[in-house]
């Protein structure tokens, strides 16, 4: 809605965030026909959405355990694993948390979370590529699928339990020796034992510029942006409203698609959530003369994935715990770098820092996609973990239909803001 100068500008809807999960929230609310204001404090995409491999996951039925052998975690407590790095001080405060975490990942809670994601997941895919055909972004789009690498027989074993998960929900996967994963990839070196081809997913060739065409045709279609800091926003007379470059945002209902900054502004209206930020880096590198990929490629006992993009092979590394806003670690990328390049010769660095972000993730590792379980008009999609990238256009649209009045056709149950009414902090 265009307003006249130094009048408010007055809409159904104002989204705060603008990644992959706010954009997709703002233009499924536009093609519900609401009027929506979508806020950020920088260029759409250039977060956690900016950073990622990439991956449009159709599998993905465990949560990302914590290690758990003793080898494993020496290695971790003298920062030689390149999968998981972390700040003795802050792993202590976030003890608490970690332990529901690892509950999550039980049987028990593997169950329970495979049950919750699979319709998501089964969706994941068609989500995307339908917005990206109507948006002139499914030219970043690529088939093809991607491959977990597995450098031991136990590291492939403990798999299994991923890929009981896939058959049960009918997801198609190609198991690989080690010289059948160089016919697919020939680029990679045998330093596998073996390989599961996921053949139903697919990825992209630049995550930021497929969030900026998402965000370009919402704009378009006559979606109102504005730079301003969501922290500002205040609860008046039932009216959301909120400072921004441009003037007074007044809406009647407010999404909180924040990511890792959520629970900053949750807390100001008395509703925290258990919200941890996993920070990952990434780089891009030139590959050597002859290496090459044409498909994402995970090292599952290393965590890092190599991601072919239009700016190179990006190395995006595994998870880091320490503060949110704590100083970039550099040793994090160099490790991740030295383990990738016995994988695929990697030249020179094509940037000259390591990108950094934050995932947000919840104990649970599922999103809240919902009202508030508090404050009316107040309405909630973050806490993606790994997944933002790909579910963002799932959650985005079904947090619209819901917004909107309509069925969505799910039980949401398992999103709820309420699931976590008594472990709030």
């Amino acid at each position: 809605m265009t307003n006249r100068a130094g009048q408010p500008h007055v809409c159904d809807v104002v989204v705060l965030g603008a990644g992959i999960v706010g954009v997709c929230t703002a233009i499924h609310l536009r093609r519900q026909g609401l009027d929506v204001a979508l806020v950020d404090r920088a260029h759409p995409g250039e977060e956690a959405s900016f950073g990622n491999a990439g991956i449009v996951q159709c599998n993905g039925f465990t949560p990302h355990a914590i290690p758990t052998n003793p080898v494993q975690l020496l290695k971790i407590a003298f920062g030689m694993s390149s999968a998981v790095s972390l700040n003795l001080k802050k792993t202590v405060e976030l003890l608490p948390w970690l332990r529901q975490y690892h509950a999550s990942c039980s049987p028990r809670g593997i169950e329970a979370y495979s049950r919750a994601i699979a319709p998501l997941r089964a969706l994941a895919a068609e989500d995307h590529l339908d917005l990206a055909r109507s948006t002139i972004a499914d030219r970043f789009y690529r088939k093809g699928g991607w491959l977990y690498l597995y450098r031991s027989d136990a590291s492939y074993r403990h798999g299994e339990v991923e890929r009981r998960y896939a058959r049960v929900f009918g997801v198609a996967y190609d198991e690989l020796q080690s010289e059948e994963t160089r016919v697919l990839e020939p680029g990679l070196k045998s330093t596998h034992v073996r390989a599961v081809h996921w053949l139903e997913s697919c990825s992209v060739s630049n995550p930021g510029a497929v969030v900026d065409t998402f965000w370009r045709a919402y704009i378009q279609e006559g979606g109102a942006y504005f730079r301003g800091n969501a922290m500002k926003l205040e609860r008046r007379h039932g009216d959301w409203v909120l400072e921004s470059e441009r003037g007074t945002i007044l809406a009647g209902n407010a999404v909180i698609a924040l990511g890792a900054w959520s629970n900053d502004l949750l807390t100001k209206f008395g509703e925290p959530f258990p919200l941890v930020a996993k920070r990952g880096y990434h780089m891009h590198f030139q590959p050597q003369t002859g290496a090459s990929l044409s498909r994402p490629v995970v090292d599952v006992d290393n965590g890092f994935a190599l991601t072919p993009t239009d700016k190179g092979i990006r190395l995006t590394t595994g998870v880091e715990l320490t503060d949110r806003d704590a100083p970039p670690n550099p040793n994090i990328i160099k490790l991740a770098k030295r383990r990738a390049s016995e994988l695929l010769p990697l030249g020179r660095a094509l940037q000259e820092e390591p990108w950094l972000g934050s995932r947000p993730c919840l104990p649970d590792s599922l999103p809240v996609c919902g009202p508030s379980r508090r404050t009316p008009g107040l309405w909630l999609n973050f806490g993606h973990g790994h997944d933002g990238f790909t579910l963002g256009p799932v959650t985005g649209r079904l947090l619209a239909e819901q917004i909107a009045g309509r069925q969505t056709g799910f039980d949401l149950s398992a999103f709820s803001a309420a699931r976590f009414a008594d472990k709030a902090g």
